[in-house]
């Protein structure tokens, strides 16, 4: 019989209890001791959860405090000597001082870079190397983990990050080649499966996604070699683990290495299984990737039972496992929370419990498909429910789509003209202040959200407190001295979810929690039908808070892109569909804010990095649409009315051309972390509009100083003009707290006054 396993689970809990966990823990309210037994007992029901819903060879070494390739980089020691001193007298504290920064205690540390993981909307911490790296085995993780499971009677498959996958995701601090360093990375990979294998692991999973990448030469002899080394320890089997996409020409790499398993992504690429199984040497296990590990939808048992058959046939049923198409990490947990859906449009959704579920009622259809059928019945009534369903499709949405022909998807004059009306407009000054869009959202804020949202707080007196919030935060501002100013966003959750409430085609759970990054979790909306705004969503706030000041207001929105990415987006058209419909509904929204005297209107799209396909041959298609998307939401006001994005945590120096095809009048960007890193990509293009690069750091609690930002920006000064610049942070505020926030804000304000007095000196 084939057998049932997944490639890892989400680590948050099914209502963020590691989340609050360990933000207690940094607030000093929880010990290191009660804050690993948490942990403990959180891995401990996961594994009985998964073991209940069939799964038969579950995963260990998937669960995290923070980020698995932190833990990666932490157990071989790649730890940057500042961080060292710290790490070796509390590991604890110096594994979250690498992920967040640390300032206390007379040591002032920044966190690592963090990016996105390959074209998901999880982030994960850059770890840094250097020539001449040593590596050690310096915490035995992995192991632990397992004999955990083991203790409890449970049998697991440890997970590690493969090491060609690790050295990929890293970079190098002195400019030299991360890849020279795999000979001295590889005797501590040895090591640990050495102690797996004295542990009893009969299985090691090594994930190394990077073989569904364009790879040079240097990269796949990486590869050969990395594994030609690990099969001469004593080490468990190895089932090496691909996913978010198509091998393509890596498979006979892959096929090549000396591992026992290769598991593939079916979901995202089922025309390649045919040719996967024709690679695959004889006695290997295929692990088939059917059920879809990033998106919330039933799977069609038909479509899985025909590549599961197929698969069978080619390696029989003992070298058959089933299994999701990547880690589940990238879903909620259960959907049984969601007590607040209607019945039949819960039926349509699978979280992480009903897609191990799936997976067994495909194992058990395989094995005998009579005694399955009534499960089997069920699942397809699910989905054709979804398919027939009228709430689905709306025809004007698809005859407004089909008149795009007519709407300009550009602005009416060039840059250069608009800068000028703009200036004229708005009257900044050089090294124009600005933040991102949201304020602290302070436990007083959240809690009169979920009083209001629990009836215990009317909607006038809520309101009356949004009010106060606001205007509290534009006064803050007026008094720190910035130029352009926000409203705060007090009113809303999250930047998708809070637009995806007021959009007809968008449903939301109660509990559908997933990781972004450390403790941060997000609610991504259910796109399940054609978009539609039926009344003006920002409006009210912004225009509420532009009558408080006489300084510019911005608008801001989430655009059009980056509310696809991070919603589960219905799979029953393409996506770029879906995306022009967004595109349209806050088209509408942008010219309403223009009409209400909203002078300056910021299109937030971090994830239009994200969403490029992970194969260059496939970038122009997205890129079209994506950047057509932004400007069709984008062009439809005045040449004075000024247009903004943001994008953050996203390497798109490969792909400036496009992002300066958005023709956005400013966009700010993320470079604090990578110390102007990503500003690169400027010394080759040229960017012709205006640019924000962050001057600091807002997913860390450490306050820079002016001298600190001063220096960011002047290096920013050596690439671009000093007319096209504009300071602010690297993101939206929400996650911190108000005292580092003012000061870090009177600091970035220092430093641009600094650097109009000394730019405008005579020389």
């Amino acid at each position: 019989m084939a057998l049932v396993t997944h490639l890892g689970f989400p680590r948050i809990g099914a209502k963020r209890e590691l989340k609050r966990a360990v933000e207690d823990y940094w607030q000093g309210g929880l010990a290191a001791e009660a804050l690993q037994d948490i942990a403990r007992d959180l891995r401990l029901r996961h594994w009985r959860l998964q073991r209940e819903a069939g799964v038969d060879l579950p995963p260990s070494n998937d669960f995290s405090l923070y980020d698995q390739v932190l833990d990666a980089a932490f157990c071989v020691d790649a730890v940057p000597e500042r961080y060292r001193a710290l790490a070796d007298a509390d590991p604890l504290a110096g594994y979250f001082a690498l992920a967040r920064g640390h300032q206390r205690g007379g040591l002032d540390l920044r966190a690592l870079e963090m990016t996105k993981w390959f074209d998901t909307n999880y982030h994960y911490l850059v770890p840094e190397l250097h020539a001449g790296q040593r590596f050690r085995l310096r915490d035995d993780k992995p192991v632990r983990e397992y004999l955990e499971a083991k203790a409890a009677g449970i049998e697991t498959r440890p997970v590690l990050i493969g090491p060609v996958t690790l050295l990929w995701l890293s970079k190098t601090v002195d400019g030299s080649d991360r890849f020279d360093l795999l000979d001295a990375l590889l005797p501590v990979y040895a090591e640990l499966l050495r102690r797996l294998h004295d542990a009893g692991a009969g299985w090691v999973q090594v994930d190394e996604p990077v073989l569904v990448l364009d790879l040079d030469d240097r990269v796949r002899d990486a590869c050969a070699r990395a594994y030609a080394a690990l099969a001469q320890a004593p080490r468990p089997k190895l089932l090496l683990a691909t996913y978010f996409g198509a091998l393509g020409d890596n498979l006979p790499l892959a096929a090549g290495l000396p591992v026992d398993g290769l598991h593939v992504d079916l979901a995202r690429a089922p025309e390649q299984l045919g040719e996967v199984l024709a690679a695959l040497p004889a006695g290997r296990v295929f692990s088939a990737g059917l059920v879809n590990g990033r998106n919330v939808w039933r799977t069609h048992p038909d479509n899985a039972l025909v590549l599961a058959r197929y698969a069978r046939e080619a390696v029989g049923d003992e070298r058959l496992w089933l299994a999701p198409s990547c880690s589940l990490l990238h879903v909620p947990v259960d959907t049984a929370h969601e007590t607040g859906l209607d019945e039949e449009f819960r039926g349509w959704l699978a979280f992480a419990k009903q897609k191990l579920e799936e997976l067994r009622l495909l194992a058990d259809a395989l094995d005998d498909e009579g005694a399955a059928a009534d499960a089997l019945a069920q699942a397809r009534a699910r989905v054709e429910s979804r398919r027939r369903s009228p709430r689905v499709h709306r025809p004007e949405v698809a005859a407004r789509l089909q008149g795009l022909g007519e709407v300009r998807a550009q602005r009416q004059s060039p840059y250069p003209r608009r800068a000028e009306l703009q200036q004229e407009a708005l009257g900044l000054p050089s090294f124009p202040t600005t933040t991102i869009g949201s304020f602290p959202q302070t436990h007083e804020v959240r809690q009169a959200r979920a009083r209001h949202r629990a009836g215990k707080l009317s909607d006038a007196d809520y309101q009356a407190f949004l009010e106060a919030e606001t205007a509290r935060c534009v006064r803050i501002q007026e008094e720190l001295g910035l130029d352009m100013l926000v409203h705060g966003e007090f009113e809303r959750n999250d930047m998708v979810e809070y637009f995806g409430e007021q959009l007809d085609g968008f449903a939301f759970t109660r509990n559908g929690w997933v990781q972004s990054y450390g403790s941060r979790c997000v609610k991504p909306p259910v796109i399940y039908g054609d978009v539609v705004r039926p009344a003006p969503m920002t409006v009210r706030w912004s225009a509420y808070a532009q009558s408080l000041t006489g300084r510019p207001m911005k608008g801001m929105l989430t655009g059009p892109v980056t509310i696809l990415q991070w919603s589960f987006v219905r799979d029953d058209q393409p996506r770029a569909e879906t995306c022009r419909q967004i595109a349209l509904a806050l088209r509408d929204e942008v010219q309403d804010l223009e009409a209400a005297g909203i002078r300056a209107i910021q299109i937030d799209e971090p994830a239009l990095r994200e969403g490029l396909p992970l194969r260059r041959a496939d970038w122009a298609a997205y890129l079209d649409w994506a950047v057509e998307s932004f400007r069709l939401s984008a062009s439809g006001v005045r040449d004075e009315t000024q247009i903004h994005t943001h994008m953050c945590y996203s390497e798109f120096n490969d792909i400036i051309e496009a992002v300066a095809a958005m023709d956005a009048d400013a966009i700010s960007i993320e470079t604090s972390r990578s110390r102007m890193e990503l500003l690169d990509a400027f010394v080759r293009f040229r960017y012709p509009n205006g640019i924000g690069p962050g001057v600091y750091d807002i997913h860390s609690p450490r306050v820079p100083d002016a001298g600190e930002m001063i220096a960011l920006l002047e290096k920013a000064r050596a690439v671009i003009p000093q007319a096209q610049l504009w300071v602010n942070p690297d993101c939206g505020l929400k996650t911190r707290a108000w005292p580092e926030t003012r000061a870090a804000l009177e600091a970035m304000v220092a430093a641009a006054r600094a650097l109009r007095t000394q730019t405008a000196a005579p020389a």
